[in-house]
């Protein structure tokens, strides 16, 4: 692995229980390059909260990603994953950007008799390999609004199915995914996370948009099939089973995730359609392209603007009638010292039941007044979870406890 100049990524592994989505304590962690498996770099073990440090990892310098480049722009590494009373694992290519944290999800299986050995492989990124183009489509779809079968508003899944091939692939698998990690898990495959915030912005909005139009359309299921979306870039987005998210985009797609696009009296949101603009040529179809949105960021367009310039400016950013999945949405307020009522009351439970499975989360009084003891623990609980430390209940921190909570509420059947 050698560069002229080296740049550094931060890096950090989560180890969660298959089963219970519960963490995995003193899971061992061995980190080497992918180009050479058998030289191990780092050794690492996973805290109570099932996380590893985080460290620095050496990657190509930061221009490499910054303009199509023959280059690969990011580093490759292998991971190793040995915990007590659980299978093996090993991924394969996890990718490091330089000066952006890159997390790796591992999800070990308990051991069974025959003790398997789980090995992930992720391919290169999109913009860095020839994928199939996308299939042109109208990006509005007819309907025939029966109610029966079509949805009647805007709503944001708990889970949407993927089949991991191409439409036709009988032999390709399904797997049931949380709607939010379906749209990191693509954005991290399809963009770089090294990009202006409002380029990001741009393309978590398009991503999420054509997704809820799978979705609200049943598109495929309106064709017989039993998924929701597919992971081939010649019908719908890449997704990569088992992949590393990035947390730039981690968090925006926390900040946007019932959003979509729309245009003016169409109900069903837009299927925002793109391409990259270097190896695939778009412009022409009234589409955006992934290097031309990260032009505009770089001269300053917001989010908004960049998708006008690429869709029309009759494209406008609107938010989704319900989020299935979570025990209460964003009551509209942020949760704060002295603040008292159900909300509070809400979030106290909620802590308590997630502090039984994160040990290093204390466990609070259940009495509906936001006091200090009860900003201690957001603020620890935020700590864990990768959130601004402001012992406050705000947006983002309100849905990531909803998010885990339902986690650790139930065992997850669908994974």
């Amino acid at each position: 692995m050698q560069w002229e100049n080296v740049d550094r990524g931060r890096y950090q592994v989560s180890v969660v229980d298959r089963l219970s989505n519960r963490p995995v304590e003193n899971a061992r962690v061995k980190i080497s390059y992918t180009g050479d498996p058998d030289s191990v770099i780092e050794e690492l073990v996973t805290n109570s909260s099932g996380r590893t440090p985080v460290i620095d990892l050496k990657t190509p310098p930061l221009e490499y990603s910054m303009e199509p480049v023959e280059q690969q722009p990011y580093a490759e590494y292998t991971i190793q994953i040995d915990a007590e009373g659980f299978e093996s694992e090993e991924v394969a290519g996890s990718e490091v950007l330089p000066q952006v944290l890159s997390s790796q999800p591992v999800m070990l299986a308990a051991r069974s008799v025959s003790e398997e050995y789980q090995r992930i492989v992720i391919p290169p990124h999109t913009l860095f390999y020839e994928y199939p183009p996308k299939i042109e489509e109208a990006e509005i779809k007819p309907m025939n609004e029966t109610g029966e079968i079509v949805l009647s508003k805007v709503v944001v899944p708990e889970y949407v199915i993927v089949h991991d091939g191409p439409v036709g692939d009988t032999s390709a698998e399904n797997y049931y995914v949380r709607y939010k990690d379906y749209i990191k898990n693509v954005a991290s495959s399809e963009i770089y996370a090294t990009w202006p915030e409002d380029t990001i912005r741009a393309n978590v909005l398009a991503i999420m948009s054509f997704t809820l139009n799978r979705v609200y359309t049943e598109w495929y299921r309106n064709k017989g099939k039993d998924y929701t979306i597919t992971s081939s870039t010649a019908y719908d987005h890449k997704w990569i089973r088992g992949r590393n998210i990035f947390d730039s985009i981690d968090r925006i797609v926390d900040e946007l995730f019932e959003n979509y696009l729309s245009r003016p009296n169409v109900r069903q949101p837009i299927l925002t359609q793109y391409c990259d603009g270097k190896q695939v040529q778009c412009r022409n179809r009234g589409w955006m392209t992934q290097w031309g949105s990260k032009a505009l960021g770089d001269q300053g367009y917001s989010a908004i603007e960049i998708l006008r310039a690429f869709y029309g400016n009759d494209m406008y950013i609107n938010v989704a009638e319900a989020v299935s999945g979570v025990p209460a949405s964003w009551p509209g307020f942020d949760l704060t010292l002295g603040v008292s009522g159900s909300k509070v009351t809400q979030i106290q439970e909620q802590l308590n039941a997630i502090a039984d499975a994160y040990p290093a989360l204390p466990k609070v009084t259940v009495d509906g007044i936001y006091g200090k003891e009860t900003q201690n623990a957001v603020r620890i609980f935020q700590g864990i979870f990768g959130l601004g430390e402001t012992g406050i209940v705000d947006y983002l921190t309100w849905y990531k406890i909803q998010e885990i909570y339902v986690a650790v509420s139930r065992i997850a059947e669908l994974n």
